[in-house]
């Protein structure tokens, strides 16, 4: 739904090319009626935006690009490297801080076997299926805009039509319009001069 229900009477295709000293005059006259902050502010009869409701790691992780600060670590990957071996010195708690943290370790490795086996198997087949679904996609929106484009073209082709048909009586009628002004003009200044004259005689004394 369009938000500003305005016509402009604008004939394309009939009409001459403004010259640039017109087209300045007529930006300046637009400027001279447009508010200050009009390349700012939103336009008044545009709805409010939903208020933005980010969780506070999204919102700290925007605070920071819009700082510019580098960006800070993200996941410890430190579990999953390979541990150093204890020393044969260590205490119970040591060994077995070591031993979870190989398991962590090794079931994480073997995760990550897993699943690059599946996809090894199975990507290539996914990856081709995901590509095709995005290429009927794709198709489909150049069909829609095609179509969009033939019929704005329809358009523009039967709005030349009525331009063109019409120009011969657009132009009469100008023409007519043009001495019609003329002549109530010339019959207000023979109306002037008239009303002077009839002034004049008023004025002067009765033989």
């Amino acid at each position: 739904m369009p938000l500003i229900f305005e016509s402009h009477d604008s004939l394309p295709y009939i009409d001459p090319e403004i010259t640039d000293t017109e087209r300045e005059k007529a930006k300046a006259l637009i400027s001279r009626h447009l508010p200050n902050n009009h390349t700012t502010a939103p336009h008044p009869s545009l709805a409010p935006l939903p208020a933005a409701k980010f969780s506070d790691i999204f919102r700290q992780e925007i605070d920071r690009v819009a700082a510019g600060e580098p960006r800070r670590q993200g996941i410890d990957v430190s579990r999953y490297e390979a541990p150093d071996e204890p020393a044969s010195e260590s205490d119970e708690a040591t060994m077995r801080e070591v031993l979870r943290n190989a398991y962590v370790s090794t079931t994480f490795l073997s995760e990550r076997l897993a699943n690059l086996e599946l996809l090894d198997e199975f990507g290539k087949n996914a990856w081709l299926i995901g590509n095709s679904q995005t290429e009927e996609i794709l198709q489909g929106l150049e069909r829609e805009l095609a179509g969009l484009r033939s019929e704005a073209e329809t358009v523009n082709k039967a709005r030349k039509a009525v331009q063109e048909q019409s120009e011969a009586e657009l132009l009469t009628l100008q023409e007519n319009w043009k001495r019609g002004i003329g002549k109530i003009l010339e019959i207000q200044v023979a109306t002037d001069q008239l009303r002077r004259q009839i002034h004049g005689h008023q004025g002067e004394p009765a033989a």
